[in-house]
């Protein structure tokens, strides 16, 4: 696999949280591909979402955790070891780069206007208009401008679960972010709702890469290009969607697939 289709690439990486003596993750190699889904499946605890959360460094706010090894951020060919960011500003940017969508729809209680300028703003842009075309195209790319353009100064706490998580999607889209990591976006919706994120999910990655944790096996292998399955803090085994689900390697993966055990 080429690093030119890389945009992130996780390796040796290790993970304990300040509560821990043993690490939560053992040396963990996987590579991201550019404008493409990785999904991570496995078992409750297993470690899925605290390396999501290691790849934009949100286990920083709880000081105390340790990392070690390397989760690289290309940019033009040119890596950066996020592990080594220690400025509270290039947190902030990496975040922008590299956004988070949580399992439970977290709207700020403001405007729905104001919930996606919101990061505009923080990132220093200042001219109207400009504001109101990126607000506009980040509800056009969730695919909830028509359910909003009427109520955009509307608090959006009144929104239902769907189209939170999709103005939540909306909010991180317009920052132009490099990478979206969706932790069990659809674990708290409805089926329509789910129905209208894995849609959306699937546009997307023409412009962004997704990397999504999911219990649900379906949605992996419906959504995913690459599915990579953990257990227990180890990465199994990584490969294209199909490999894993229709011909995997590892005894464990096949086991964990067909609903043996997890």
């Amino acid at each position: 696999m080429s690093k030119n289709n890389m945009v992130m690439d996780i390796k040796d990486f290790s993970f304990t949280y300040a509560s821990a003596d043993t690490p939560s993750l053992k040396k963990i190699n996987l590579p991201i591909e550019e404008n493409k889904i990785t999904a991570m499946i496995g078992p409750s605890g297993c470690g899925k979402s605290t390396l999501l959360r290691a790849m934009n460094r949100i286990h920083d706010l709880y000081p105390g955790n340790t990392y070690e090894g390397e989760i690289n951020l290309y940019r033009n060919g040119v890596k950066e070891n996020v592990l080594d960011l220690k400025k509270e500003n290039d947190f902030i940017k990496l975040r922008q780069e590299v956004g988070m969508i949580f399992q439970k729809p977290t709207p700020f209680p403001m405007s729905i206007f104001d919930n996606v300028a919101y990061g505009l703003k923080l990132a220093g842009l200042k001219n109207k208009t400009e504001l109101n075309d990126r607000v506009e195209k980040a509800l056009k790319d969730s695919a909830i401008w028509n359910e909003t353009k009427d109520r955009l100064n509307e608090s959006a706490l009144g929104m239902s679960g769907g189209q939170q998580q999709r103005l939540c999607i909306a909010r991180a889209v317009a920052l132009k972010p490099r990478v979206l990591l969706f932790d069990e976006p659809t674990s708290a919706l409805d089926p329509i709702s789910t129905g209208a994120i894995e849609e959306l999910i699937a546009e997307l990655k023409s412009e962004v890469s997704v990397v999504i944790v999911t219990h649900n096996m379906q949605q992996a292998s419906r959504l995913s290009d690459y599915t990579a399955f953990m257990y227990l803090g180890d990465l199994v085994e990584y490969d294209k969607t199909e490999n894993i689900f229709l011909n995997p390697r590892e005894k464990l993966t096949e086991e964990y697939i067909t609903g043996r055990f997890g």
